[in-house]
């Protein structure tokens, strides 16, 4: 299957090169490119693809507020690209729908594994990394009460607690004692009641629900 790519940067080189990268894969077909987040969203209406890959910062309508767009309309999958790591629209970024982000300095092969990572249905940030940048950025904001919260069974609340703390499904199926066919019963149940994307979505539901204290 091939997974379809929108390209969307506000450098014309920076946008070309990374399709041109992409295009060239046998299972990858960039079927647009965008300079902007208008331009970004319509692309996406118009031809539906499994990733679109977003740069955070763009005049007009930046990436975060065309991730919004696309996340609450479409199944695309967005994978951000920013210049620095700690950059402060990542958080953002992530509350808005995207599923990881890469730096724009990336190289080829980690490119190309990224967006088979993310059109897979997975999220691109390892868990330590996720929980790394989300204690950071959790800490600066009020915490908020996730709806669906309520309607977790004890063990998926369990299930999300260790989801916050960076546990794979092995993992966790280790501390629950539970087969791993079990865990991603729960994990699939999580994202169904909180309406989560993805892990980064359900491990930011953890910290911002106060389940996983900063630093904890």
């Amino acid at each position: 299957m091939t997974i379809d790519v929108v390209v969307a940067d506000d450098q014309e080189l920076v946008r070309s090169g990374f399709a041109l990268i992409l295009d060239t894969q046998p299972d990858i077909s960039v079927v647009a490119e965008a300079g902007d987040g208008f331009a970004a969203i319509e692309a996406v209406r118009t031809h539906r693809p499994q990733v679109l890959l977003l740069d955070i910062r763009m005049p007009g309508m930046d990436g975060i507020e065309a991730a919004r767009v696309v996340c609450g309309e479409t199944d695309t999958r967005v994978l951000m690209l920013t210049t620095f790591d700690q950059d402060d629209y990542v958080y953002d970024a992530l509350c808005a729908g995207a599923s990881g982000f890469l730096l724009k300095d990336v190289r080829r092969d980690d490119l190309v594994r990224a967006v088979q990572v993310v059109a897979a249905g997975e999220s691109l940030l390892a868990p330590s990394v996720t929980r790394r940048l989300i204690d950071d950025m959790v800490s600066r904001l009020p915490r908020k009460r996730p709806a669906g919260l309520d309607l977790l069974t004890g063990r998926e609340r369990e299930t999300l607690v260790l989801l916050g703390r960076g546990l794979s499904n092995a993992e966790i199926a280790a501390v629950l004692v539970v087969s791993e066919h079990t865990v991603k019963t729960h994990v699939s149940n999580v994202f169904a009641k909180l309406g989560a994307r993805d892990r980064v979505q359900a491990v930011i539901a953890a910290y911002e629900s106060g389940l996983i204290r900063p630093g904890g």
